[in-house]
């Protein structure tokens, strides 16, 4: 999965993935100068550049990649916490997979576990041509 994101904006913000599950999706990224806003906290972009990464990926893990391609609708934030330095790590799981939409929920936590971001991210699932 790492490839995936060679030469992308996730890649610029340090985003690795760092455990699959059979339900779940994990990926970190690093709270620095890349993700940080100009008073020194994590960017709400960058929780919602991580949040979408994770969404957008996890869809594209469910679906047949020859015939069909995953792409964002909407997305929401709610950022609960700031950080200044360390990891956040987003974990998403399916709230809904059909057979032409998706819902993903993403949980984005820091290095304690304390909640600093809530995010919903809607997929359409579309076939190639």
């Amino acid at each position: 999965m790492q490839e995936l994101g060679r030469n992308t904006l996730a890649e610029h913000l340090g985003i690795e993935f760092v455990e699959i599950g059979p339900d779940f999706l994990t990926a970190r990224m690093p709270v620095d100068h890349r993700t940080h806003q100009p008073f020194g906290l994590l960017h709400g972009g960058a929780s919602v550049a991580l949040a979408e990464t994770l969404g957008s990926v996890a869809a594209a893990l469910t679906t047949d990649p020859k015939r069909q391609a995953c792409v964002g609708l909407e997305i929401n934030a709610n950022h609960i916490r700031g950080v200044k330095s360390g990891w956040v790590y987003g974990t998403t799981r399916p709230l809904h997979i059909g057979r032409s939409t998706q819902v993903w929920e993403i949980r984005i936590q820091d290095e304690q576990e304390r909640l600093i971001c809530v995010s919903r991210i809607t997929i359409a699932v579309l076939e190639k041509s």
